[in-house]
């Protein structure tokens, strides 16, 4: 059997990450049995370093849209095979959008954001002994800011990145429309996809019911909320 490593459950959410949400989506989609395991400690065995990565029965894969494309010629998956060369293509560059651009921005809200740093911290770091707990998070979060900077969404004010992913998110409303799924009536790979960056935003939650600048945003666009929650009851009957 597969084995699909993530980081686990979070925030209301599959997982913590979009890339770890968006394969294992598509294999419920593709109805691909797995056993999940999660965990941070499991980064150290990925060839890439970073989750999510499948174990095939001895062959390892790593990052999402090549582990995507591996089961897809493996298991001859045709959850995409009514896609025109047209809508492939669209896809693709609207993945590498999402995968390159809005996920920063959800990185920034988490990390960087004082008002919602107290949930990320509680989230990741809770459950550390005491003495970690004074001083890793922060240093973890100092080198997200670096990569931020690195990246380039870091370079920006708050205001201008929230403007950033609102522009994803208003292309993404305009794009759906009032389909059903992005390319119509049908599900496809792409709109695991999208879904596993809205749900980052959309159907987050917490306890204490906080919710933060750039999920109150994404919160407008009804036709994306309605998006997620068909993809929930379609997908998710355990959420």
């Amino acid at each position: 059997m597969i084995t699909l490593y993530g980081f686990g459950k979070c925030f209301n959410v599959m997982d913590a990450s979009p890339f770890v949400v968006k394969v294992e989506l598509f294999m419920r989609m593709a109805n691909i049995p797995c056993q999940v395991k999660y965990g941070a400690k499991y980064l150290k065995k990925s060839p890439k370093g970073k989750l999510p990565f499948i174990d095939d029965d001895g062959t390892v894969v790593a990052d999402s849209e090549a582990i995507i494309s591996y089961l897809t010629d493996k298991y001859q998956i045709t959850i995409d095979a009514e896609l025109t060369a047209e809508q492939q293509a669209q896809a693709h560059l609207i993945t590498k959008s999402l995968d390159e651009g809005l996920y920063w921005c959800l990185v920034y809200s988490r990390w960087i954001m004082d008002e919602s740093w107290p949930q990320t911290n509680d989230a990741f770091f809770g459950s550390l002994p005491i003495a970690l707990r004074w001083f890793l998070p922060n240093i973890i979060r100092k080198s997200v800011e670096k990569n931020l900077h690195g990246q380039g969404v870091g370079r920006h004010s708050p205001e201008e990145i929230l403007a950033i992913s609102d522009k994803s998110l208003s292309s993404l409303s305009t794009i759906l429309a009032d389909k059903h799924f992005f390319f119509g009536d049908t599900h496809s790979s792409f709109d695991a996809v999208v879904y596993s960056h809205l749900c980052e935003f959309i159907s987050v939650r917490f306890d204490n019911g906080f919710e933060s600048k750039f999920t109150k945003n994404a919160k407008r666009y009804q036709n994306l909320v309605q998006f997620c929650q068909r993809i929930e009851d379609k997908f998710y009957s355990e959420k």
